[in-house]
């Protein structure tokens, strides 16, 4: 690898997958850096150092002399601020930013940036299909999966993009043609001091926009806006015009805009008033960046969901099987409850499978829905005990492992139930993710024997 000259260093602090797209991006624009990691042997490091073997690569506590030898930290999201060594580097004028920053100075399409407490990954995946669905040469990725960096295409005619708090964190210049913060609710505040620092991160992403689309049923998604942005509303009740919401319509809830209908939600594959509001804001930002209405509800029409996102997986046993191991905050299994419990049929309860790394969150308000809807709560993880101790209007059990959780659920529901898999935790206590949680959920349902 050849650099070309500079007065300008970066250093790269994190070699997981987006720091590797950052190492590539600097390597192909020719510029010099070098890379630091906290971990004594990141898992990439042999990875690195075959391809980048010019390029040095310091692993373990980071030193506030070397950091201060940059003139910028491109910090990945898996690496907190916090770091001293950090502080003190940012605090002597060497700018922090981060992925997003070095994509907005390279893409030439619109950019839809999509963030939220949940549900992040459904609406940009409906964008994108909405986006192919007509015609559109369309990137999607970011938080999603494909790092940023390994989307830029001079032939794209739109990117959509799923950011975290984490990323936005480092994001100065974003200036996205669409921007939405979907829903807020308490997550990651075992990196984050206050809910307030974790509201303030989220939007940033509204930095720049020209079209802001907000959730009219969380006041937390309402942005501070400079005259002269553009702001669309979305939510489950009866839009006001030109927004967007939900009207009964021939006997049934149709999703619209104003006072026009666009489809009934029984033509929908995803199940829940929470899909509802997911399908209304893909709609919202794919209008706000010129899709055709007729292409956008073709591709909710055929849109069948997410993995681990309240994914239905069988009618077996006279219950319905739901994944959402995703569902890794309070927030997000609030809207798995609300939303399945919605649709039930008369007399059938919901039981819940919760519990894992609770992240230092409350699940005080999982009590409510679980007394409206819930039959039992199964406990798993290690703050299943918290859960149990917050959530007292239902009968609780505990379970080892997925398959006693799965077999305990068949045991104490009755036909008709309802049984979600919905932790409202992280999952890292007994899985190596959400996904192997998900996974193992779906064969102990496969596996089950029904008597």
């Amino acid at each position: 690898m050849s650099l070309i000259a500079t007065d300008k260093s970066r250093v790269v602090i994190g070699l997981g997958k987006t720091g590797l797209a950052c190492a590539r991006y600097l390597a192909r624009q020719g510029l010099p850096f070098f890379v630091c990691d906290t971990r004594e042997n990141p898992p990439a490091a042999d990875a690195f150092r075959m391809e980048f073997p010019n390029v040095p690569l310091y692993c373990g506590a980071l030193d506030a002399e070397r950091l201060s030898r940059c003139n910028e930290i491109i910090l990945s999201p898996g690496v907190a601020q916090a770091d001293p060594a950090i502080q003190q580097t940012v605090a002597s004028g060497v700018r922090l930013s981060g992925d997003i920053d070095l994509f907005c100075a390279q893409a030439r399409a619109p950019i839809v940036a999509i963030t939220g407490s949940n549900a992040k990954s459904t609406v940009t995946t409906l964008v994108g299909k909405m986006a192919e669905a007509a015609g559109v040469r369309v990137q999607v990725g970011g938080n999603l999966g494909t790092p940023v960096l390994d989307l830029l295409d001079e032939q794209a005619e739109l990117y959509v993009l799923e950011l975290s708090s984490f990323q936005l964190e480092t994001t100065n210049d974003l200036r996205a043609a669409a921007a939405t913060v979907l829903n807020v609710s308490p997550d990651h505040l075992d990196r984050y001091d206050s809910m307030q620092a974790y509201y303030m991160a989220k939007h940033r992403v509204y930095r720049g926009c020209a079209v802001a689309v907000e959730n009219r049923d969380d006041a937390l998604t309402r942005p501070l806006l400079p005259t002269g942005v553009k702001r669309v509303e979305f939510g489950l009740g009866k839009p006001d015009l030109k927004q967007f919401g939900v009207i009964d319509h021939q006997g049934s809830s149709w999703l619209a805009k104003g006072l026009t209908p666009l489809i009934d939600s029984r033509e929908m594959k995803i199940r829940g008033s929470h899909n509802q509001a997911n399908a209304l804001a893909a709609l919202a930002l794919g209008e706000a960046v010129g899709l055709p209405m007729e292409a956008m509800l073709e591709a909710l029409r055929q849109f069948g969901g997410l993995e681990h996102r309240c994914q239905w997986i069988a009618d077996r046993c006279e219950r319905s099987w739901f994944n959402d191991s995703k569902g890794t905050n309070v927030g997000a299994t609030l809207a798995a409850l609300n939303g399945l419990g919605n649709t039930l049929e008369a007399g059938a309860r919901i039981l819940l499978i919760a519990g894992g790394e609770g992240k230092g969150q409350r699940f005080d308000e999982l009590n409510a829905p679980m007394s409206a809807y819930g039959r039992a709560l199964i406990l798993i993880g290690r703050d299943g005990p918290q859960i149990a101790a917050a959530v007292g209007s239902v009968e609780h059990h505990y379970a080892a492992d997925m398959k006693q959780a799965v077999e305990l659920a068949a045991s104490y529901g009755q036909p008709g139930d309802v049984v979600l898999l919905s932790p409202a935790c992280a999952s890292f206590d007994m899985f190596t993710g959400y996904p192997a949680r998900g996974q193992a959920f779906v064969d102990a349902v496969e596996g089950l024997r029904c008597d």
